[in-house]
């Protein structure tokens, strides 16, 4: 018997309106609406859509001990930053392999709220410490370039939040944590609204036209903007160097778990690299799908889906580094072979 699924407190919200409910991360999320999710993605792209995204766990490390404690366990390093920050980092094992990547909310001096995906919150407590909150809050992500002015509607101070800093807010008469944050490429705000108030704020939402938006979309908003997601891009045997994000590593710091083992390949160079790349026609290079060039398998798909701002489909994968931006490849998807190129990424710009 697997785990009982868990509960966002907006599902009935999402009934109501139609999403189709998929289990994710060990919740029971919307994949799409009615609407669809082509219809979704183009929309955050042109004008503003909510996430449900309080599947993402929430871990709050709190005391005169916090930054210490997570200066040791995480390779970014907080002193880059300060508090009313916020700052994209990893979690490592002894082999350099990414266990989860984090957004850490600094909110105060003694003060973090540590952002894990939604399957590695217990791990993530297990490596920090700090208690697990998720259960208390829902987080709703408001992303496209009309974000800011539609939440303006019902709070200015809310939509006025920075990229990347993070505050405490009163929305509607409920006190609220604000990042300006996301996962799409576009502009935005994520904010943390404590359960009891999270249907007022997402009815406020609606009302102003943002759109209600699913996991599909946001799927294929991160892939255009080329940003990884875990199990896919990071995870078992994936270093942050193999995923060309060496700047998440605070080099200079003390000792922090993985660091010998990324220091060793960073000296010895890596053997594979993140790449996007793509794919001629409509179909997309799955995951798993084998990659080659010159007659040689080269790299693995990590990533593969339709892209509805190019119209083609795209992909990013794990390949040799001894392929370049622009070389022909092929991928083998099932018996069937696929042509494309090797692409830079992002696909699309990020406008943020």
């Amino acid at each position: 018997m697997g785990a009982e699924l868990r509960h966002a407190a907006l599902e009935d919200a999402h009934a109501g309106l139609g999403a189709k409910l998929v289990e994710f991360g060990g919740w029971l999320m919307p994949l799409s609406y009615p609407s669809g999710t082509l219809h979704e993605h183009r929309a955050c792209r042109t004008g503003a859509v909510v996430f449900d995204v309080s599947h993402l766990g929430t871990v709050r490390v709190e005391g005169p001990g916090a930054l210490d404690q997570l200066q040791t366990a995480l390779t970014n390093d907080l002193r880059k930053v300060a508090p009313g920050r916020a700052q994209y980092t990893h979690l490592l094992d002894d082999e350099g392999w990414v266990l989860d990547d984090i957004i850490v909310w600094w909110l105060d001096d003694e003060t973090f709220d540590v952002m894990p995906n939604a399957s590695n919150t217990d791990r993530v407590v297990a490596a920090l410490g700090g208690a697990d909150t998720t259960a208390t809050r829902c987080i709703l992500a408001v992303q496209g370039p009309e974000a800011r002015e539609r939440v303006a509607k019902f709070s200015e101070a809310a939509a006025t939040v920075e990229r990347f800093t993070v505050q405490r807010v009163d929305v509607l008469g409920t006190p609220c944590v604000v990042a300006g944050t996301g996962y799409t490429g576009e502009d935005g705000i994520e904010i943390a609204v404590p359960v009891e108030g999270a249907h007022a704020i997402w009815e406020a939402l609606l009302q102003t036209g943002v759109e209600p938006a699913g996991l599909g979309a946001r799927d294929t908003l991160r892939l255009e903007a080329g940003l990884p997601l875990h199990g896919h891009e990071l995870g078992a045997g994936i270093t942050p160097l193999q995923a060309r994000l060496g700047w998440v590593v605070g080099w200079d710091k003390p000792d922090f778990r993985g660091k010998a083992a990324l220091m060793a390949e960073k000296d010895r160079g890596v053997t594979r690299l993140l790449r996007g790349m793509i794919v001629d026609g409509r179909q997309p290079a799955r995951e798993g799908s084998s990659i080659h060039a010159d007659g040689h398998q080269v790299g693995v798909v990590t990533s593969g889906n339709f892209s509805p701002t190019l119209g083609t489909a795209i992909a990013l994968g794990l390949i040799s580094p001894t392929v370049a931006i622009g070389d022909a490849i092929h991928f083998d998807v099932r018996g069937k072979t696929l042509e494309g190129y090797v692409a830079d990424l992002p696909f699309v710009e990020k406008r943020l």
